[in-house]
């Protein structure tokens, strides 16, 4: 008990007052001594089920946040926007400084419990991975652990370990009486994979609680190498349903083979007309108003990157290619069939011509090529085939019209944004992430390839905003197996610290 007293004590007096930074060595000794804890309450967290479309779950993810920012003094709000719950929490530490917004994301996508190597998705389970399998490791055996080990589990990455690594970093500030050099918001959205429909209409509603100088996002994996990275921009999506009709009903193979067209064909010539051998989309005007110039290559291009372990640890030997690597790649909107279904498979086959064949299409989006347009894009297209487009089931009369039918249904989701590299929030991140891990030991990116809700607060507050990424690349979100590396969490648990502790001037 004294040791533990007198180690309090040094971190207390050694730690400074706001204005002046902890230094990368006392950052580091504070991340040491609150990981295991910190790891414990994301093992708490992960075991409450998060799908954003179950408004109980949404409760108990709620309630769990409140009571965790209560408990660090902070005042917590309960926002509702067309019905739907999120938590605002707030603690001011001084009035003359500066206020950061924090954007949490709290939901996770559906999950296959059938498909995890595990109990289940929302029973954490620590894991040993090799090259090709991975030994379960004792919770009890964490004290002495191995930055490598893994968490599995639904929202490991994305994103509860990112909010927990913030969370426990206050809660080290908090138990040295240290404050955090400027005032915080913290809004938690407990719909982010749904798209946060109703994040537009909540911020618009109460701009004055959400007015900040900035915004950090804590969600988003690292790019291949896995350095501390700040991103700096993601694309938004959109998605597309596209069922085209055969037959009012499925059909016989053998008796109506031949006659009656089957509509995977049709659908299967659709697609492939959208896409050449080499990824390029095909979709007239796709691309338009995107710029590579050489200025734009030397700034995407200089985040490291090793091509060869990159298709190696994908499994592909050539990639697509809208750009010439693959930070390029991401700077333009992309094109992808997410889904197909038509008729059965395996046990289930059958012999028949199924009536109906579906695609489900999402585009990610880059400023450049808003979601109105592409969709409007795609659906030209579509009817430069020959199809006639409906939005509901055809007809009779439409059937018996029209020999090539579909019906495209579409869903706008989150917009693009993208802060500028040389910006003054850039540069003030920028000098935490050098002041703990050193010069060249992180990454800032142009743009993510993944989509986030961050849009409404950039146009309706006018502030900037910018990810700090802390999940490793190989996490398998939104996949069966979700995993966040322990070593990935300390970082971040370093990362948050050298942000909460450094001057923020303002834009």
């Amino acid at each position: 008990m004294r040791s533990t007293s007198l180690l309090v004590l040094f971190f207390f007096f050694s730690v400074p007052v706001p204005g002046q930074q902890a230094s990368s060595k006392q950052i580091r000794k504070l991340a040491d001594r609150h990981f295991l804890e910190g790891i414990e309450t994301l093992r708490t967290f992960l075991e409450i089920p998060n799908f954003g479309g179950d408004p109980e779950q949404i409760e108990a993810n709620l309630e769990w946040c409140r009571t965790v920012f209560t408990s660090l003094d902070f005042e917590t709000k309960v926002l509702i926007s067309d019905g739907v719950k999120h938590l605002l929490a707030e603690r001011v530490f001084g009035k003359r400084l500066h206020t950061m917004l924090f954007y949490l994301q709290i939901d996770g996508q559906p999950v296959d419990s059938s498909r995890w190597n595990q109990e289940s998705p929302f029973i954490p389970t620590l894991k040993d991975c090799g090259d090709d399998d991975c030994l379960t490791i004792d919770w009890h055996q964490l004290a002495d652990y191995d930055p490598d080990w893994k968490v599995f589990a639904r929202s490991a990455s994305d994103s509860k370990g990112p909010a927990v690594a913030l969370i426990q970093a206050l809660r080290a500030l908090h138990e040295i009486g240290q404050k955090p050099a400027f005032n915080l918001k913290i809004i938690m959205d407990f719909q982010e994979e749904l798209g946060s429909p109703t994040l537009p209409k909540l911020v618009e509603e109460n701009r004055t609680q959400f007015e900040a100088e900035a915004m950090l996002i804590m969600d988003g994996t690292r790019p291949p190498g896995n350095l501390p990275t700040l991103m700096f921009g993601a694309r938004g999506i959109a998605t597309m349903k596209l069922t085209v009709f055969g037959a009012r009903r499925n059909l016989h193979s053998g008796q109506y083979g031949n006659y009656a067209p089957n509509p995977v064909f049709g659908l299967s010539r659709l697609l492939a007309a959208m896409k050449d051998e080499n990824g390029q989309v095909l979709i007239p005007g796709y691309y338009d108003g995107v710029v590579m110039d050489e200025e734009t290559r030397k700034i995407v291009n200089s985040v490291p990157e090793g091509r060869e372990t990159l298709l190696r640890n994908l499994g592909i030997s050539v990639p697509e290619q809208p750009g010439s690597t693959y930070q390029e790649s991401l700077q333009y909107p992309s094109l992808n069939v997410r889904g197909l279904r038509a008729g059965w498979v395996e046990n289930e086959v059958r012999t028949i011509i199924p009536s109906e064949a579906l695609a489900e299409i999402d585009m990610r989006l880059v400023p450049e090529t808003p979601a109105e347009r592409q969709i409007q894009l795609m659906t030209d297209f579509i009817r430069s085939k020959g199809y006639h487009i409906i939005d509901h089931d055809p007809t009779d009369e439409e059937r018996a019209q029209y020999s090539k039918l579909i019906r495209i249904d579409y869903r706008v989701g989150s917009r693009p944004f993208r802060t500028p590299l040389e910006s003054e929030l850039g540069n003030w991140l920028g000098e935490a992430m050098t002041h703990v891990f050193g010069q060249g030991n992180f990454i800032s990116m142009q743009s993510t390839g993944g989509s986030q809700p961050i849009a409404p607060f950039i146009t309706t507050l006018g502030i900037p905003a910018i990810s700090v990424r802390i999940p490793n690349p190989d996490n398998s979100i939104h996949a069966p197996n979700e995993n966040l590396r322990l070593g990935n969490f300390h970082e971040g648990l370093m990362m948050c610290l050298a942000i909460l502790t450094q001057d923020y001037d303002g834009e």
